[in-house]
């Protein structure tokens, strides 16, 4: 994998864990799907404006529900994506939205202080998303699954407030994979054949603004299926969450 720069995530990590561990409703773990932790430093009682792009069930915007506080607020946004073999449809948001009035109630909070868009995280102005309204953006394993991820950052970009951050959590690969990989059904749905290399993703968020993409937690996958192993040669895949800011003129 190339020289990227590095971060050191302190804060709350126990507090994230534990609210990790409460219980928000059995449908929405059961849905869930991540591979990484996209949660940074300083979280609890901030009161930030969070999104979560491709949230799907909705478990990493109840964490943030609860860390933020009553004076914050988080916006989850999911749709449909493309590729049919991925169980990702409008019904996780469905699930997502069913236990927000009683995670609100658990939190004892006035007011609900999350909600649910249907849209494109390619498309963020259209789907509700005021440009400069938010001050963290987090997305735990979706990036990969869209087919135009330059469009996401620039997205990314625009919604968020002066010295905002954005905390990804994806698959990202060590090289550039071939057609037939990349189109290949088993490796999408793995969230394998749509994974970036590292140098792309470094190059696209440079090109939109952030300055300085910095490496807060990086884990090996591994691909154990000998023709999947044979289809990827020597291409390593790494979980790796990226931390990119907005800085203020």
């Amino acid at each position: 994998m190339s020289q990227v720069t590095t971060g050191v995530q302190l804060g709350e990590a126990d507090a994230v864990r534990a609210s990790v561990s409460k219980y928000y409703g059995e449908e929405i773990v059961q849905k869930y799907y991540g591979c990484g932790s996209p949660f940074p430093a300083g979280l609890k009682g901030s009161g930030l404006r969070v999104l979560d792009l491709g949230c799907g069930s909705g478990r990493d915007c109840y964490v943030c529900a609860a860390l933020v506080g009553e004076k914050g607020f988080v916006t989850g946004l999911d749709m449909t994506p493309a590729c049919a073999c991925l169980d990702m449809t409008p019904a996780q948001l469905q699930v997502a939205q069913r236990h927000s009035e009683a995670w609100q109630q658990q939190l004892g909070y006035a007011a609900p202080n999350m909600r649910f868009l249907q849209g494109r995280i390619e498309e963020l102005a259209a789907a509700g998303i005021t440009p400069g309204s938010i001050d963290l953006i987090i997305s735990n394993c979706v990036i990969n699954l869209s087919a135009d991820k330059a469009a996401v950052l620039r997205e990314a970009y625009a919604a968020l407030a002066d010295g905002g951050e954005v905390f990804f959590s994806d698959v990202y690969c060590d090289r550039r994979l071939p057609e037939n990989a990349r189109s290949h059904e088993v490796l999408l749905g793995e969230c394998l054949g749509g994974a970036l290399a590292v140098n792309d993703f470094l190059r696209l968020a440079h090109s939109v603004g952030f300055a300085d993409p910095r490496v807060l937690e990086v884990a090996p996958i591994a691909v154990h299926d000998d023709e999947l192993k044979s289809l990827l040669g020597e291409a390593a895949f790494y979980s790796i969450t990226f931390r990119c800011v907005v800085l203020q003129d």
